[in-house]
């Protein structure tokens, strides 16, 4: 039979949804999966992505999540690779999600959750590799220091935030996976989103996704991790270098860290950052 190839439209998200519930991660109910395809910020997407049906049977799905960001006064079209689920009778069918995908030549892509064979094809395909140099962060309960206040209550956050960075709140606030701290200082301060994340298993850590201001966040790092241990229960805290501006004290660095990408001809590494994409919107 053929393999039909069609963009995912808002019609089409219980199928798929659906689908990625019962072949990808089973632990990701497919509401959750729905939810991650209608991202809170604005944004006018071409599609969700594409998928592969064969007799009206979803066989294959690979999601996208796009964003318009401004990079240096220019606007930029961004669009962030997702989950990619073929299944094992159409493998060879899969390639087709990914080339349709990068055939829009007016985006710029991101790809923060690659699986191990991705990874290869990516860079065969010119994508560019981020360092993820992580450091893992023990949460201990340590007294709060003089004048720092990590809080997470939303009128806190939009009282201390910057007009820029108050628009990145209002945009990742009904995200599912995002999670919001402002730190306080007499000085200065630093709004944090992060996520809880899994590893080997487990789900007890946090991974920072975004420090407005990296140099406060590494300042302050213990008594952040003393608030995510205390308010979320979460007992370590992930975070890669290149987003925290360097090593929070007490951290050590992982031997492994997991891979991610992009493709631009504009973007420089510096410029990429974790926000309007897959990484705030699916918890898994």
């Amino acid at each position: 039979m053929t393999v039909e190839l069609a963009p995912i439209t808002p019609t089409d998200f219980p199928v798929v949804a659906q689908f990625m519930h019962e072949n990808l991660n089973t632990k990701v109910p497919a509401a959750a999966w729905s939810r991650a395809l209608s991202v809170p910020w604005e944004v006018s997407p071409p599609n969700h992505g594409f998928f592969l049906a064969e007799d009206g049977r979803v066989v294959g799905v690979y999601l996208a999540y796009y964003s318009d960001r401004d990079v240096d006064g220019a606007r930029l079209r961004v669009c962030n690779l997702g989950a990619w689920c073929v299944l094992d009778s159409h493998r060879h069918q899969g390639l087709r999600l990914l080339t349709t995908l990068l055939k829009q030549k007016e985006f710029h892509f991101t790809d923060f959750s690659p699986s191990g064979a991705v990874v290869p094809l990516n860079r065969r395909l010119k994508f560019t590799d981020l360092d993820t140099t992580t450091a893992l962060v023990p949460n201990l309960p340590v007294p709060p220091g003089r004048g720092v206040r990590v809080s997470g209550r939303p009128d806190v956050i939009l009282e201390t935030l910057t007009e820029d960075e108050r628009r990145l709140y209002l945009d990742h606030r009904g995200a599912a996976a995002a999670r919001h701290l402002v730190i306080t200082t007499p000085e200065d301060h630093c709004y944090l989103v992060f996520r809880r994340d899994t590893r080997k298993g487990v789900r007890a850590f946090a991974s920072v996704l975004y420090a407005s201001r990296p140099e406060v966040y590494r300042r302050h790092a213990r008594q952040v991790g003393a608030h995510l241990l205390t308010h979320h229960g979460i007992p370590a805290t992930l975070v890669e270098l290149r987003v925290a501006g360097g090593r929070p004290a007490g951290s050590k660095v992982l031997s492994v860290s997991r891979p991610k990408m992009f493709k631009s001809d504009f973007l420089d590494p510096e410029r990429v950052d974790y926000l309007y994409s897959e990484l705030t919107c699916l918890a898994w």
